[in-house]
């Protein structure tokens, strides 16, 4: 009756810690999307400046 219940045990075991890294994979996805996300932002923010710089730009070649 012992090795059942320790098969049981172990089972149970193995499942608490197939959760516990569930959710630490979960909470890591969730910090690498808002990463991602911040960094989208800070591209986007990079192009809209680099697309008024070379506006300007090119309006002072065309005034030359």
């Amino acid at each position: 009756m012992f090795w059942p219940m320790f098969a049981v045990a172990v089972g149970f075991l193995g499942l608490v810690v197939l959760a516990v890294f569930a959710v630490r994979v979960f909470w890591e996805a969730q910090r690498l999307g808002r990463q991602v996300e911040d960094s989208a932002r800070r591209i986007n923010r990079a192009a809209e400046e680099l697309e008024r710089a070379s506006l300007s730009a090119a309006r002072a070649a065309d005034s030359l």
